[in-house]
């Protein structure tokens, strides 16, 4: 519509486009506002409950006092990449993908670092709009090998973290779920020219990846939402200082009190002997030995070769 045109009335232009008169008047009225304060509701539920789906997501909502319909919850948790975590039947096919790659993590047990690395993404919400955060992760330390953030869903932040991890290690096994990101031809190409072998997690199987479900619990309870973040930038350098944290100070109950560095470098005493397999259980049936922090050889400087945080903003 141009309401200015020398030749044409706004009458004749809505003729024209078949349009009702009156709504050549209309301006829609933004809620931004609140699209994020729902987008932050339905994020903390997901994170508590990820096995809820848009029904009982919207009940949750409607219970709160918003009158949200499932149309709207729907369309914001796709915009989140928020999918409820439930085996389910087979009522679809993967998306399209050049090749296909088996789960290769059944069974095996998890004995020591670089075996295993997987990585996933995640949102996180800023005072006003979201950023998406991927990571790549060593299963058997916990250590965040490197991490991105972006404002899209676009494949190149989840390769800038990919080089940058196989710039200094390379793995045996790489794991990821099915998103495009990952099953796209320059994310497995680069995995394959650096002779990984890659490893997708089943459709509708809830726990293929579950050491970096438990990673983003630990992000956002731990520091997301913990903090408002005014802009990116801030939320780039507050996540950095966290995963600086997560890697060299945090203690892990699973890893024996240690820190994921501690025992990404081999510098904890009775650590790496245990096996781990992908459901987070030792092999063996025996429960982990608690190491005292006696027992834990004093925190060492960073390896030259080992990058503290890695970050950029797409």
């Amino acid at each position: 519509m141009e309401p200015d045109h020398p030749e044409l009335s706004l009458v004749r232009q809505c003729e024209l486009l078949g349009l009702a008169r009156s709504s050549s008047y209309y301006t829609s009225v933004r809620d931004d506002a609140y699209n994020d304060r729902l987008r932050r509701l339905l994020d903390e539920a997901y994170t508590r409950r990820p096995y809820y789906g848009v029904a009982r997501m919207t009940r949750r909502l409607r219970e709160q006092g918003h009158a949200v319909n499932p149309k709207r919850v729907r369309r914001l948790l796709r915009e989140l990449g928020l999918v409820a975590i439930y085996p389910k039947p087979r009522l679809s096919l993967a998306g399209q993908a050049p090749r296909r790659f088996p789960y290769l993590l059944g069974g095996l047990a998890i004995v020591r670092p670089d075996q295993v690395w997987s990585t996933d993404i995640t949102y996180v919400r800023l005072g006003r709009g979201f950023v998406y955060l991927t990571a790549i992760l060593d299963w058997f330390s916990r250590y965040v090998v490197a991490w991105e953030v972006s404002l899209n869903l676009e494949t190149d932040f989840c390769l800038r973290a990919l080089d940058r991890a196989l710039a200094v290690k390379r793995p045996e096994i790489f794991n990821s779920d099915q998103g495009s990101q990952f099953t796209s031809a320059e994310f497995t190409g680069r995995l394959e020219a650096a002779r990984v072998s890659i490893s997708w997690d089943g459709k509708g199987r809830a726990y293929d990846n579950i050491f970096v479900e438990r990673l983003w619990r630990s992000v956002k309870y731990e520091e997301v939402y913990l903090k408002e973040y005014p802009d990116v930038g801030t939320a780039e350098r507050s996540l950095g200082a966290y995963f600086d944290f997560y890697n060299h100070e945090r203690f892990h109950q699973s890893l024996g009190y240690a820190t994921p560095v501690q025992v990404y470098c081999g510098q904890v005493q009775g650590v790496g002997g245990r096996a781990r397999t992908p459901t987070g259980l030792f092999s063996g049936g025996a429960s982990p030995t608690r190491q005292p922090r006696a027992l834990l050889e004093p925190r060492k400087e960073t390896p030259n070769n080992l990058p503290r945080v890695m970050k950029s903003i797409a």
